[in-house]
């Protein structure tokens, strides 16, 4: 019996019937082969679970391709957990080849924290590197080391002007604030004020945080709103600012630019029975879909962190195992979800 880890072309030819130059065009997708043969193949393909070595041919060794993917501690926000959840898809997906994929996690509300993975992350001299930065200054800081050290990197979630990466993935978070201003314009009425809330995180070190609020004020510069900002660190703050806020007759929304940001409004609209203020935020957290579901969420605009991340790792290994060209960006869609397109969005497996 064939030991099916130590399958060799020569035996998936014999099991299949036909010559190796067979199976070799079967596997590489070049030249000419039959209806029959190439079912013959495939079927033993699948029997036995057979992985092509892509990496010793490509390398022309066994060398493991090392990937550090550098994210925020999924344990503090469930928004990182779903991308974390992308990365081990990722690595089951690469399980066959000679991939090694590590996590490294930083403290999301301590830039001091990032800055400190940067020894560890050049310390394991990976091939490449999957980043998150959130945290401006000190990514720019990291980059330099990177490039110095000539190590490739793909950014997800955050893009950053100075950065050279191989390739961003992530949504245009200025047109994504454009349509949160749209959504939260629908409701209508004579109210003129928005509020913008940035929870627990420091809006003037987070670029993602600044092309949202740049996007909903570009949509409202020419309209007779005014947009109030807030950076709130603390949930007594939060509480605070928002019973504050809306004791103003002319509040019309909030927009909160974090999705674990748009639940905790969503929890005080509803301690309060303000859920007549239009809230709009991010992400299909389970909390965020509990109270979108009850209605004290209106829309949520979907960023989609598991697939990003998922993309991000696939194109790292895709570039540095068989010289794939990348994109410069890969921008996803902006999907607006609602009570009433939740479920559909939900089920369908076209995401």
């Amino acid at each position: 019996m064939i030991d099916k880890k130590n399958i060799r072309i020569k035996d998936i030819a014999q099991m299949a019937g036909v010559s190796v130059g067979t199976v070799d065009r079967v596997l590489h997708g070049r030249g000419k082969v039959s209806k029959d043969a190439q079912q013959k193949v495939e079927d033993v393909l699948n029997r036995t679970g057979y992985k092509p070595n892509l990496i010793a041919r490509t390398l022309g060794s066994n060398k493991t391709l090392k990937i550090t993917a550098l994210l925020p501690d999924p344990a503090q926000d469930d928004y990182w957990a779903l991308a974390e959840a992308g990365i081990l898809q990722s690595i089951e997906e690469w399980s066959y080849y000679d991939v090694e994929i590590n996590c490294i996690f930083f403290d999301l509300y301590n830039p001091g924290s990032f800055k400190k993975t940067t020894d560890v992350v050049l310390e394991s001299k990976p091939d490449g590197i999957l980043i998150a930065p959130v945290f401006h200054h000190e990514s720019i800081e990291l980059l330099a080391q990177l490039k110095a050290h000539s190590i490739p990197y793909v950014l997800f979630n955050t893009n950053i002007p100075e950065a050279d990466p191989l390739c961003f993935i992530g949504q245009n978070l200025v047109h994504s604030g454009k349509v949160a201003g749209e959504l939260l314009s629908l409701a209508g009425g004579t109210r003129r004020t928005i509020m913008s809330l940035h929870i627990y995180e420091n809006r003037d070190n987070s670029v993602h945080l600044m092309a949202k609020e740049h996007g909903l004020r570009q949509y409202f510069q020419e309209q007779p709103y005014e947009v109030i900002s807030l950076d709130l660190s603390t949930p007594h703050e939060v509480e605070d600012h928002i019973r504050e806020a809306i004791l103003n007759p002319d509040l019309l929304g909030i927009f909160v630019t974090t999705s674990k940001g748009t639940y905790i409004v969503a929890q005080i609209l509803e301690k309060y029975s303000l859920e007549h203020i239009r809230l709009v935020g991010y992400d299909l957290l389970e909390e965020n879909l509990r109270y979108l579901k009850k209605g004290t969420i209106d829309f949520l605009i979907n960023q989609n962190p598991k697939r990003m991340a998922k993309i991000g790792v696939n194109h790292l290994v895709n570039h540095l195992l068989f010289q794939k060209t990348l994109p410069e960006k890969e921008i996803f869609p902006i999907e607006i979800i609602t009570r009433q397109n939740l479920d559909s969005y939900l089920t369908s497996r076209i995401h």
